[in-house]
Formats: C-alpha cells, sequence, structure tokens
C-alpha cells in the first residue's frame, strides 16, 4: 500500500491524463467554451437590444447606427488581440494573460447586465480588452500541453478544444436570446456573465494542471535579434502572393460577417419566426439562429476536411488558395437565399410589414456560410505562417487579424446599406462582389501557385474555423 502511494506521488499533477489528453486541455477546453459562451451570448442581442423601441427595453437606434458600432466593436476585438499577443510574448507569458483577460471578461460582461448607458459602453472597453488578452493566448497553452514530437498528440487536443468553442457558440445563441426574450435584455447579458464567471472560475481552479505552459520566459539576445538578409526571390513572391490573399480575407469576413449585424436584423424584423410543430408553437428569437453555424460546423467539420483530403489523394486541386476561392463563392451563394426571401415580403404602401419570409431561407443560407467558411478558414492560419519570410512572420499574422477586422467594419459598412440600395440589392451586392472575387482566384490560380514556389503543396486539412483561428 505504501509503495502505491509512492508511486502516485511522483506521478506531476500537471502530468494526469484523461482520455490520453493532459487534465489541463479539459480546464482550458471548459474556459474556452464559457468565454465563446459570454461572446457569441453577447453578440447576438448587441444590434437587436440597440434597435429595440425604448418602451421595449432597447435604445430606439437605427440600423445604420447600430450596425456602425456593432462594426467597430467587432474591428477592436481583433485588432486588441495584437497587442494582446505581444503583452503575453514580451511582459508576463500567456498563462497570466489569460487570467487577466478572464478578469476583465467577467468585469465587463457584469457591468453589461446594468442598464444605463455608461454601463454600455464601459462593458464593450472591458470586453475588447478582455478578448484582447484571452484569445490570442489559450490556444498557445493548448499547444504547450504536449511535447514536439507529439505533433498526433497536439492534432487531437486542437480538435477537442475546438469543440468547446462551437458548443459553447452554440449553447450561447439559443440559451441567452430565449432568457433575452422572456425576462428582458440585460437578463440575457448578464446570463452571458454568468458564462464567463463560470470559465474564470474552471480556469483558475485549473492552475495546477496548467504549471508548465504559458510561463513567461525572457527571450536572449539571440532570439530577440531579427535576420538581417534582404529578402531573396523567392520570398519576395510569396509575399505578393500572401498580401493579395489578405484581400481574400476582407472580403470573405465582410459579408460573413453580416450574421450578426444586418441578417441578424432581418430575422428580427422579416422573418416569420413562428415555429408551429402541432405539438410546439414558440415564437423563436431572431438571435437565436446565431448558433446554426456552430451547429453546422459541429455536424459538417469532419466531412468536409475528409471530402479535401480525399481529393487531395487523388491528386486533384486542393491547395489553399482554391479552397479560398472555392469558400468566398459558396458562402457568396448562401446570399441567394437571402434575395429569395426578399421575394416573399411584401409591404403596404406606408412601409408596413404585411407579409414575412419563412424561416427556411435562413437555415439555407447560414448553412452555405458555414460551407464556405470550412472550405476557407482551416487553410488561412498555415498558409500565412508558410508564404511569410522568417523576419516577417509574426507581423504577417498580425496584419491577418487587422485584416479580419477590417472585414467586420466592412460587413457592418455593407449592412448599412440596406436602407439605401434595399434589402434584395445589398444581398445582390454581396452575393456577386464574393462569387466574382472567387471566380477571379480561380482563374489565376495557376500564376498564384507558381510565385508561392512549392510552399503551399505541404497544405494541411486541419479544421480551423475563424474564430478558431483567433483562439
Amino acid at each position: 500500500m505504501s509503495n502505491n502511494t509512492s508511486s502516485l506521488k511522483q506521478v506531476p499533477v500537471h502530468e494526469e491524463t484523461i482520455f490520453g489528453h493532459p487534465k489541463g486541455l479539459f480546464i482550458l477546453f471548459f474556459t474556452e467554451l464559457w468565454e465563446r459562451f459570454s461572446y457569441y451570448g453577447m453578440r447576438g442581442l448587441f444590434v437587436l437590444f440597440l434597435t429595440a423601441q425604448v418602451a421595449e427595453g432597447g435604445w430606439g437606434w437605427s440600423d445604420a447606427d447600430a450596425l456602425s458600432l456593432y462594426g467597430t466593436y467587432t474591428m477592436l476585438v481583433y485588432l486588441v488581440a495584437i497587442p494582446g499577443g505581444i503583452i503575453a510574448d514580451r511582459l508576463i507569458g500567456q498563462k497570466k494573460s489569460v487570467l487577466i483577460g478572464g478578469l476583465l471578461l467577467v468585469a465587463g460582461h457584469s457591468v453589461m447586465a446594468i442598464p444605463t448607458e455608461w454601463a454600455f459602453y464601459s462593458a464593450l472597453a472591458l470586453i475588447i480588452l478582455g478578448v484582447g488578452l484571452l484569445k490570442p493566448n489559450i490556444s498557445t497553452m493548448v499547444g504547450g500541453l504536449y511535447k514536439k514530437e507529439d505533433q498526433a498528440g497536439r492534432d487531437k487536443g486542437f480538435s477537442i478544444f475546438y469543440i468547446g468553442i462551437n458548443l459553447g457558440a452554440f449553447l450561447a445563441g439559443i440559451s441567452c436570446a430565449v432568457v433575452a426574450k422572456e425576462f428582458g435584455w440585460h437578463y440575457g447579458f448578464g446570463l452571458a456573465g454568468i458564462g464567463m464567471l463560470l470559465g474564470q472560475v474552471v480556469y483558475m481552479y485549473g492552475q495546477k494542471y496548467l504549471v508548465h505552459v504559458g510561463n513567461f520566459e525572457k527571450k536572449t539576445e539571440s532570439k530577440k535579434s531579427n535576420p538581417s538578409k534582404p529578402l531573396t526571390k523567392v520570398e519576395k513572391d510569396r509575399l505578393v502572393v500572401l498580401l493579395l490573399s489578405f484581400l481574400i480575407v476582407i472580403i470573405f469576413w465582410g459579408a460573413f460577417e453580416q450574421a450578426g449585424g444586418l441578417m441578424n436584423l432581418y430575422a428580427e424584423n422579416k422573418i416569420n419566426l413562428n415555429l408551429n410543430l402541432g405539438f410546439l408553437i414558440y415564437d423563436v428569437p431572431a438571435a437565436a439562429f446565431q448558433s446554426l453555424n456552430a451547429l453546422y460546423i459541429i455536424l459538417l467539420g469532419v466531412p468536409i476536411a475528409a471530402f479535401w483530403a480525399l481529393r487531395k489523394q487523388k491528386s486533384k486541386e486542393s491547395s489553399a488558395l482554391f479552397k479560398m476561392g472555392i469558400g468566398t463563392i459558396i458562402m457568396g451563394l448562401g446570399f441567394v437565399f437571402m434575395m429569395l426571401a426578399t421575394k416573399e415580403v411584401s409591404t403596404s404602401e406606408s412601409g408596413e410589414i404585411l407579409q414575412k419570409a419563412g424561416m427556411q431561407w435562413l437555415f439555407l443560407a447560414y448553412l452555405f456560410h458555414t460551407v464556405g467558411e470550412l472550405c476557407l478558414s482551416p487553410v488561412a492560419l498555415s498558409f500565412i505562417t508558410k508564404m511569410s519570410p522568417a523576419k516577417y512572420a509574426s507581423m504577417m499574422m498580425g496584419v491577418y487579424f487587422a485584416m479580419t477586422g477590417l472585414g467586420n467594419k466592412l460587413a457592418a459598412s455593407l449592412g448599412s446599406s440596406a436602407k439605401d440600395l434595399g434589402d434584395y440589392n445589398t444581398f445582390l451586392l454581396i452575393a456577386s462582389v464574393s462569387v466574382v472575387f472567387g471566380l477571379i482566384v480561380l482563374v489565376f490560380l495557376k500564376p498564384l501557385k507558381k510565385l508561392t514556389h512549392g510552399a503551399e503543396d505541404t497544405d494541411s486539412n486541419v479544421v480551423f474555423t475563424e474564430e478558431e483561428q483567433m483562439a
């Protein structure tokens, strides 16, 4: 008995495993699950709260003003991730950055539940800062749980971790939307805050399983110094392709991120949300449709990754650039269903809505958007790491996040144009630009691939969505 006890004591806490994975993975899994629950719960209510009438507990803003603030907020969430990563790398390490970021998020979501204007803006600032510290660093800690030679284990670990992201997003869209509908906007915001508090409790409790990851390490002078050699011809060519790929990033997310803005408002105002299943009749909250993307990712992520892997085995075109082009086209085609939805809506001369569109159009639109996302997002970060010159690798990753942020701001600007262009023309514009831009990528695929000088041939098929890339 004493020998067994002695043996158990010799096993470090951070090396204990569950299903063959470090216990620390599941601490980070639940931390990220609840962080995403809080973020997507609040995100789904954002523009709906701002545009709701004052008598309904909202602020009575115009769609354009609400979308403008929403676009600025989501843009800053991405941009602040850049200094968040730098702070962790140079000052306090990933572990403390996630801890501080989580505390800021708990404070931000808690303040969001207070029904005053100062509280709302203060909450946004705290959440932006919190996400900036947490998101760029928690994924790095996941990778640090595994030995360098355990690539297979690391890949499986990330797959488990990303289930947490999508599970949190899925649960948030439904639960926070229902609570806001039944009890009031700030109860919905408050539920999102409770989710973040749970995530922070899990993270603080699990520190004993994370003792060997995310710690700050001072860099030696040799590591601090960047290569001073000028760029080679190959590096310059790859950099050109990389910069062009950033245009794809802006266009894609500028269209895709209509989900939290224009499409959210369209669902609220012009979609028949009455669900009648005979045994169940319920008015579905518009924000609940924000869960569809996460649900589709959970269902389709593996099959789509398998499709590309099989295509590559058959020596068919499966490069990152090809996937980006195809993904942008498929995502753009999703807006065709929104165009069809506008044909079902009828209004009176005074602008009163007489007939709303069926909710099936939202299910189909989000399906195509998710398939497009799963084609483009899995390769985006991998593509950047392969194309970037070594001395510009970190900077290019920062630029990627900046371009994603600009895509979010572009989404808000496009959504605001619906008032002047009309819904049909706005959806047509977004669909046309996305499809045309994706086709341009395919048309110039061969010369673009030539500029990669073979680096693109090692493209992987790991399933990372846009949200997962930011993790």
